[in-house]
């Protein structure tokens, strides 16, 4: 995928993850972005939601095994090594995909910029050709430590669009199957969470006849262990941040015109193929 260059000329979006609460400060990262030339920064949460709403939708009416495709890691390997697995993936954009399409409608002319914690979400949006470039994590702090950008801030500033609190944990291992509310839907037993691909692999190579759900991530810990992520911290103290920032969403008041709504992606299909 080709390289940004900056400073930015012309309209640019920048995506963020929630992961980034284990690498940067909220919401310092929107003033740093701002700084460097992006007209709009938007958060993946409201994407995650609608593809909750795909999946469970999917779940309510599936007997047979059925694998998360949110990891685009997960997605690659199975298709390489495990191909008999194919069609038990679940056919529905990743949340990156998701806010990418909402943003080509709702932010027509603008280029789409993924921050990424991970080089497989690199190879997804290039697949995409949705997606106009990727700087991950590592890449994104040399930038600003370059530009010398303080994101220490005091002053209050928000997301341009698309809050949505609870699918703030979506980069913790077992996020999706804990926000896509499948009580009523699979018993305890139905449900498997693996996190770390040798672990994904010794199950598909016996997989549980019980399990109908199979909620897993390339990287141990879900993305806030993605390979391009700065921060030498354990996992506890990863998937702190990330649970802390769901804390400080929840109190937050947030303006109504910055809020994902449903008839934001209205027309947009999120049917996914392999």
């Amino acid at each position: 995928m080709k390289r940004i260059k900056f400073p930015l000329k012309g309209k640019y979006v920048a995506m963020v993850a929630p992961s980034f609460v284990v690498d940067f400060p909220y919401p310092g990262i929107i003033h740093g972005l701002k700084k460097l030339g992006f007209d709009k920064v938007v958060e993946l949460t409201f994407g995650a939601k609608l593809v909750n709403k795909e999946y469970h939708k999917i779940l309510e009416r599936s007997d047979d095994l059925k694998i998360s495709s949110t990891c685009f890691g997960i997605v690659q390997n199975i298709l390489e090594k495990y191909p008999k697995y194919k069609d038990n993936l679940i056919f529905v954009d990743s949340p990156m995909i998701a806010t990418a399409k909402i943003c080509r409608k709702i932010y027509s002319g603008y280029k789409i910029v993924f921050i990424s914690p991970c080089n497989y979400k690199k190879i997804e949006a290039e697949k995409s050709k949705i997606i106009d470039f990727v700087i991950d994590y590592k890449e994104l702090k040399n930038i600003f430590d370059k530009e010398k950008i303080n994101l220490k801030i005091k002053q209050k500033i928000y997301f341009d669009k698309f809050y949505n609190d609870y699918t703030k944990i979506y980069p913790i291992s077992g996020g999706l199957s804990q926000t896509v509310h499948l009580k009523g839907i699979l018993k305890k037993d139905e449900l498997k969470i693996i996190d770390g691909i040798k672990e994904v692999f010794a199950f598909l190579e016996k997989p549980d006849k019980n399990v109908k759900f199979l909620d897993c991530t390339f990287c141990i810990g879900g993305c806030i262990g993605g390979p391009c992520i700065n921060s030498k911290e354990n996992l506890f103290a990863k998937k702190k941040k990330v649970l802390n920032y769901l804390k400080i969403a929840k109190e937050e008041h947030i303006p109504e015109n910055r809020e994902g709504l449903v008839k934001d992606a209205r027309g947009v299909s999120f049917e996914r193929k392999f």
